[in-house]
C-alpha cells in the first residue's frame, strides 16, 4: 500500500506511508544494474547510488537509534559524518547494502512503535526533538536523496550501449 492509498485517518499514519514509500523507492534505483553501475560515481562528490543507500541507511540509525534510542554512534559503531557514511568500502555490494538498509529499516520501527508522535527523545547532540520533528527530519531527508538517486540512475542507464 502507497501513501497515497492510505486513508487519511491520522498523521502517524500517513508518516509511517511516506517513510515506506521512500524507503522502497530508494531501494529500487538499484533494481537491475551491476556492481559497477551502482559503484559509479557521475558526480564530483562520492555520491553514488550505492552510497546514496549507505547514506540513508546510516542517517535512519541516527535518528532513529541514537536520536530516538538514546544510544551513541560511537556505541552503535557508526561513521562520525554524513561524509564518510556516503564512502563505500570494498565489501559492500548491492545486496549487502541493501540488506543493512533492511535491518535498519526494521529496527528504526520497533524504535518508534510504542511512541506517540508528541513523545520527547534526547538521543540528539543538538537537545530534544519531539518524534513528530524526527519523522519529519528522516521524510526531508529520504525524500532529497530520492531525487539524487533517480537522477544518477537516469544517467547510469542512459550511459548504457543500445541492444
Amino acid at each position: 500500500m502507497g501513501a497515497f492509498d492510505v486513508r487519511l485517518d491520522d498523521d502517524r499514519t500517513q508518516f509511517d506511508a511516506f517513510i515506506e514509500d521512500y524507503r522502497t523507492a530508494i531501494e529500487s534505483t538499484l533494481d537491475g544494474l551491476t556492481e559497477e553501475e551502482a559503484a559509479r560515481r557521475l558526480v564530483p562528490s562520492a555520491t553514488t547510488l550505492l552510497g546514496l543507500l549507505k547514506h540513508v541507511t546510516w542517517m535512519q540509525r541516527v535518528w532513529f537509534e541514537e536520536c530516538v534510542g538514546g544510544r551513541s554512534r560511537r556505541e552503535l559503531g557508526l561513521v562520525r559524518s554524513p561524509d564518510e557514511s556516503f564512502r563505500l568500502a570494498g565489501e559492500d555490494t548491492i545486496a549487502s547494502v541493501t540488506a543493512a538498509h533492511r535491518e535498519a529499516c526494521a529496527t528504526a520501527r520497533k524504535a518508534v512503535a510504542d511512541l506517540p508522535l508528541d513523545a520527547v527523545v534526547t538521543g540528539h547532540r543538538a537537545g530534544p526533538r519531539t518524534l513528530r520533528w524526527v519523522y519529519l527530519q528522516v521524510l526531508r531527508e529520504l525524500a532529497h536523496h530520492c531525487g539524487h538517486a533517480d537522477i544518477l540512475r537516469e544517467q547510469i542507464l542512459a550511459g548504457r550501449e543500445p541492444g
